[in-house]
């Protein structure tokens, strides 16, 4: 674990006197060329990193809606990470709606359950929980492979409409796809991608992979042109490199309506381990020469979104 104090760690103090200046810089969208903007905003606006006293909410701000209304003062989008653990309500989505200022956008994680992996039963709605065969309702965690076709479509339709009132107000950025580690280049992989996009309708997607072999020597060439002939936009990220699951830095634009950048750490020494809370094993501050790298990449990814 990084120390508090390191380059990567300073603490607290550093971290907020480092990030001031920033925030002016980063609360409208950026014009660029054709029409396009470049939006900048964090993973949740909850945080433990962000709620700790005195580092980004000012003082008072200690509620869901006061922190949410206060964050969309700084930034003009954010990533909703919890609906990955829940399906989002449209109750809370209304609330969203009420809480941001026009204008503002909201990328949102696709539920567990729909990327392969594996969901707590006791976070399910109750109509979904009630409907489970017995020997599902006894598991403390299920895939969606073990749900009967017709739950696992209700599980869809569920995060459908959770989110159809962040739709209706022009609120709804991204559905992020992230694809856990054991999901591999395969044909069965592919068609499940493009079921996503059947499922989501006019709702756009973005798919983010946790295996490096999606860009082998092998498979490079491959992924890419699937992504691409399906516009579907590829997460460009930022992650520790040199293990198993490594994917490397490929700045590939694969759909002419967005691309994403994730900028995830470089905490090798968590990035594998199991049971470490998101904001340990994604708690690094990047250091000005790690940045100046990816201006060329970002330049680049411009240059093809322009084409």
């Amino acid at each position: 674990m990084t120390s508090a104090g390191s380059t990567h760690d300073p603490g607290f103090e550093h971290s907020t006197a480092l990030a001031q200046p920033i925030l002016v810089a980063a609360a409208e969208p950026v014009k660029i060329a054709q029409g396009g903007e470049v939006r900048v905003g964090t993973a949740s606006w909850t945080d433990p990193t962000m709620t700790a006293k005195g580092v980004f909410y000012p003082e008072g701000a200690s509620t869901a809606e006061e922190r949410l209304r206060y964050y969309a003062t700084r930034f003009p989008v954010v990533e909703v990470d919890a609906t990955y653990y829940a399906l989002p309500r449209e109750q809370q989505s209304k609330l969203w709606v009420e809480r941001t200022p026009d204008g503002f956008v909201m990328d949102v994680k696709a539920h567990a359950l729909m990327t392969g992996q594996p969901s707590e039963v006791k976070r399910l709605p109750k109509e979904i929980r009630e409907a489970l065969p017995e020997q599902l309702k006894e598991k403390t965690r299920i895939y969606g492979k073990d749900l009967p076709k017709e739950l696992y479509d209700d599980v869809w339709e569920a995060f459908k409409r959770g989110v159809e009132p962040l739709r209706e107000a022009s609120k709804l950025g991204a559905i992020f796809l992230q694809f856990p580690r054991w999901v591999f280049p395969s044909n069965e992989a592919r068609e499940r991608i493009l079921d996503a996009a059947s499922r989501l309708g006019d709702m756009q997607l973005t798919v983010e992979f946790r295996h490096g072999s999606w860009f082998n020597e092998k498979n490079a060439e491959r992924t890419l042109r699937f992504l691409s002939d399906n516009k579907i936009p590829y997460v460009i990220v930022d992650e520790p490199q040199g293990l198993k699951s490594s994917v490397p830095p490929v700045a590939a634009v694969t759909s002419p309506e967005l691309a994403v950048f994730r900028f995830h750490g470089r905490r090798a020494d968590l990035w594998e381990k199991s049971n470490i809370p998101p904001n340990e094993r994604f708690r690094y501050l990047y250091d000005e020469d790690e940045l100046a790298d990816w201006a060329p990449r970002v330049a680049e990814a411009l240059k093809q979104y322009q084409l």
